[in-house]
């Protein structure tokens, strides 16, 4: 079975894709800044956050500005105000006015909309909020790139399939293509984030002052004060209330219930990624460094 040809049409292949990516990088004028600061719901779309955590990072701005009002762990919809929000808060007031319907009040952690649903519209909005304010742009001007992208795996899926049949090859090649491809097209014309944007995402929240912390039996206003050292390694239970980066430093803030103040300890990357505000996690913390080494037990939320 002669391979070379099947292998010239996806080096060929791979080629493109490198030099369409690498032509996308320079990216010629950056888009004009807005003098606006940067929404925290928009912060943590750049950091990588999940959908999940953005929804409710915008439910707790909408409430800081007055368009709802969060006690304990119930929200209640505010009065209109006249400044009317960015189109990803209108369709996060509209969400929850849907949930919330008749009732005077509804508990917070109820009003998450589905997964595909926040992915679908909700993250596409808060995406084009940073495209407006100048934190990104879209990687081609059009959909043209990709969609040759996708249509030139044909040759190379072509290719490979006469030369082995039905056999491991092919059976590659087509997955492959099938992957790439779907994965092109649904990527659509891309998302990339200008130099102020990486400044913001590089920054991470701040982690000084209040802030609105799930304690397991409501959300509250509270603080976050960095972990003690402990004199020897200690299981530590609680909920996780927020998650932050630092350079190349991960960490999450506990609070176990009942206290004022959440406690913040470094976690590995893979734990930061793994865990949501809201969360139910029992970590073991190496002493001294107070950094966690292992999760013991992790219960999610929602």
């Amino acid at each position: 079975m002669d391979l070379v040809w099947p292998a010239a049409a996806w080096a060929l292949w791979v080629a493109a894709l490198a030099t369409a990516f690498k032509v996308s990088r320079r990216g010629g004028l950056e888009p004009p800044a807005a003098d606006e600061p940067t929404p925290a719901p928009v912060a943590d779309l750049l950091r990588g956050t999940r959908a999940q955590e953005v929804f409710h990072t915008t439910l707790f701005e909408l409430a800081g500005r007055g368009w709802v009002t969060v006690e304990g762990d119930r929200l209640s919809l505010g009065a209109p105000l006249e400044e009317p929000p960015p189109a990803y808060e209108r369709w996060a007031l509209d969400r929850v006015r849907a949930r919330v319907g008749d009732a005077d009040e509804a508990a917070v952690i109820d009003l998450m909309p589905e997964a595909d649903e926040l992915d679908r519209v909700f993250v596409p909005l808060v995406r084009r909020h940073a495209i407006d304010l100048g934190l990104a742009r879209r990687r081609w001007p059009s959909l043209l790139v990709p969609v040759l992208l996708a249509a030139g795996l044909a040759v190379p899926w072509y290719v490979t399939v006469v030369a082995s049949g039905v056999s491991w090859p092919g059976i590659i090649a087509t997955a492959v293509s099938f992957v790439a491809g779907i994965g092109l097209l649904m990527g659509g014309r891309g998302f990339v984030l200008t130099e102020r944007g990486r400044r913001v995402a590089a920054a991470g929240p701040a982690v000084t002052g209040q802030e609105w912390i799930f304690t397991g039996s409501g959300w509250h206003s509270g603080e976050i004060e960095p972990a003690r050292p402990l004199p020897r390694r200690q299981e530590v239970t609680g909920h996780v209330v927020k998650r932050w980066t630092d350079t190349d430093r991960y960490f999450i803030a506990l609070h176990d219930g009942s206290s004022r103040r959440a406690t913040a300890f470094e976690v590995e990357q893979g734990l930061y990624q793994d865990v949501l505000p809201g969360d139910s996690v029992r970590v073991l913390v190496r002493p001294r460094s107070t950094t966690v080494v292992r999760v013991l037990v992790h219960d999610r939320h929602w």
